[in-house]
């Protein structure tokens, strides 16, 4: 055997003894040389439930991808229903005053994310049921944009009533569109500004209220007309801006448990990677004394291996609670030891860098979160458009310990586990 290839012999076997003694916890320059599988690894997917976009039927296989699997997300039912209820509220209690032009029909206009989307779904039939303005479709409130409805003809919506101080008024959805922009994203806060601005053009002095999926359109809503015009506009997430815009007018919003939900999309890969109860640092207190309060911050559901967040309505009456929203839960809010678990690397991805609510609230509290939880994260942005652009650069799966994902569209799970299963 000649000099250099004895050389290149010996350089190798070194390599390979010094990986072995290396251990599982990986690092910023090694990464993982965990001796576990891609597909035996823990994974969370979290704010995109695996699921039909068409039926909401759950995606199982996705769920039980393996025994480490689990869903992080927030109660999309509850909160939904919490937000119609707010709007309700405030037009009861504003009744006299909110009916702009006199004419005995508070009209409002609804922004909608994603018509494929379970949570967009949830909050559009949500305002829908506590306004009296949906229509029953197939066993449940019809959540398809109604377009232009000024005049109270369209099918997939109804006029309502509402009795306030022996005055009956009219509850009517005026218009309401998916904000979808023309490269293909969805929740687009440019397009519901721009949408406010063709409407208000149209049918302007009709517009009561606004309601939007979310904070990111509202507030696109709100600082482009409604503000300066003094409509009320409710929206969804709890965004810094928003809640502090509760101070100049924004009618109120919802914040679903972004600190919980962060927390439990960590924790649970945190758990499964330490080999420890999953419940431990969340229904039952750890080491460090972490711990949550069942049926108050979350619920769990066995059956469908998910976490939800529950929600809280942000209004005038406690929106001081809520101004900084990358803060912590003080309930899970201690240091891990670093003895019982080590540093393990972890790959994450968010669907939309631009998405308001995950860019400016979720992954900052991520960010607090893996330091208290001794995981060293990837974060990778995509584009909101394509799952393509997020998993071309999952190329390296052996390089991490544990995966979160956060997908594009619902239905999309096998374009990650795909790559997991190689």
């Amino acid at each position: 055997m000649g000099r250099k290839k004895l050389l290149t012999v010996l350089v190798a076997a070194t390599l390979a003894l010094s990986m072995v003694g290396c251990g599982s916890s990986g690092g910023s320059d090694s990464g993982s040389t965990s001796s576990v599988a891609n597909k035996d690894k823990p994974l969370c997917w979290f704010n995109r439930q695996p699921s039909n976009s068409s039926t909401g039927e759950l995606d199982m296989d996705a769920l039980n991808y393996n025994k480490d699997t689990y869903y992080v997300g927030f109660d999309a039912n509850q909160g939904a229903e919490l937000q119609g209820q707010m709007v309700l509220d405030y037009i009861k209690e504003n009744a006299a005053t909110i009916d702009r032009n006199g004419d005995g029909v508070i009209g409002y206009v609804l922004a909608i994310g994603d018509i494929g989307h379970n949570d967009s779904i949830a909050r559009t039939r949500g305002v829908r049921s506590a306004l009296g303005t949906g229509v029953d479709a197939n066993g449940a409130i019809d959540s398809t944009p109604a377009g232009t409805n000024v005049d109270g003809s369209a099918k997939v919506v109804q006029d309502a009533t509402l009795d306030v101080d022996g005055k009956t008024y009219t509850i009517r959805e005026l218009a309401s569109q998916e904000m979808k922009n023309s490269a293909g994203a969805t929740w687009d806060a440019a397009t519901a500004g721009n949408a406010i601005g063709t409407w208000t053009a149209s049918f302007g002095d009709q517009i009561d209220v606004v309601v939007s999926n979310n904070d990111g359109m509202g507030m696109s809503m709100f600082n482009a007309w409604a503000k300066d015009n003094k409509v009320p506009t409710f929206g969804y997430d709890a965004n810094s801006d928003a809640v502090a815009a509760i101070a100049e007018g924004y009618g109120g919003t919802i914040s679903q448990h972004a600190d919980v939900q962060a927390y439990l999309t960590l924790r649970v890969l945190r758990n499964a990677l330490d080999g420890v109860d999953i419940d431990t640092g969340i229904g039952t207190p750890d080491d460090a004394g972490n711990c949550l309060t069942e049926g108050e911050d979350y619920r769990y559901s066995e059956e469908e291996r998910s976490y939800y967040a529950l929600n809280i309505a942000v209004t005038a009456d406690n929106y001081q609670d809520f101004t900084d929203s990358t803060k912590v839960y003080s309930k899970v809010s201690n240091q891990l030891d670093a003895g019982k678990s080590p540093s393990k690397k972890v790959w994450l991805d968010i669907y939309n860098a631009s998405d308001n609510f995950l860019s400016s609230t979720y992954q900052p509290l991520l960010q607090n979160y893996d330091k208290l939880l001794n995981l060293e994260v990837d974060y990778i942005g995509g584009d909101g458009q394509t799952e393509s652009n997020i998993t071309n650069r999952l190329g390296n799966p052996g390089e991490y310990d544990a995966f979160a994902i956060n997908m594009v569209k619902t239905d999309n799970a096998s374009s990650y586990t795909s790559l997991l299963s190689k």
